[in-house]
């Protein structure tokens, strides 16, 4: 199994920026996906973003796309989120993600029934 740590949440302004940080127990550069969920109370989970297994392709959802950047470093076990130019609606518990599957992840990361191994979550807050 994989370990997943999420950490770097907090408060912030709108107009604000962050970065999540997510460490891996395990190996995460070979022949994995990464990525971020993130949920609000009483809404389903939704996707974020994504990262193929050496960086080489991310995926976004429409509504965080130009301002949020996500990032591997894989020989520190670590995946990032930058935020930037953070809205009250950004506002969730933010899940970092690994999947043992790997290429056309622009197919199927929305899905989060296809992602293996979650994080605890960590909570990120907007304020207007």
């Amino acid at each position: 199994q994989v370990h997943l740590v999420e950490s770097g949440g907090g408060l912030v302004q709108a107009g604000g920026s962050l970065r999540l940080s997510c460490a891996a127990s395990a190996l995460i550069g070979s022949s994995t996906t990464m990525g971020w969920f993130r949920q609000t109370p009483g809404k389903e989970r939704e996707f974020v973003a994504a990262i193929s297994s050496i960086g080489s392709s991310t995926y976004y959802t429409d509504s965080v796309k130009g301002r949020f950047t996500i990032s591997r470093d894989n020989a520190k076990n670590t995946m990032y989120l930058q935020m930037s130019t953070l809205k009250p609606e950004d506002t969730a518990v933010y899940y970092c993600v690994v999947s043992s599957r790997y290429g056309y992840a622009g197919t199927w990361t929305g899905n989060p029934g296809l992602w293996n191994y979650w994080g605890q979550g960590t909570q990120v807050t907007v304020s207007s």
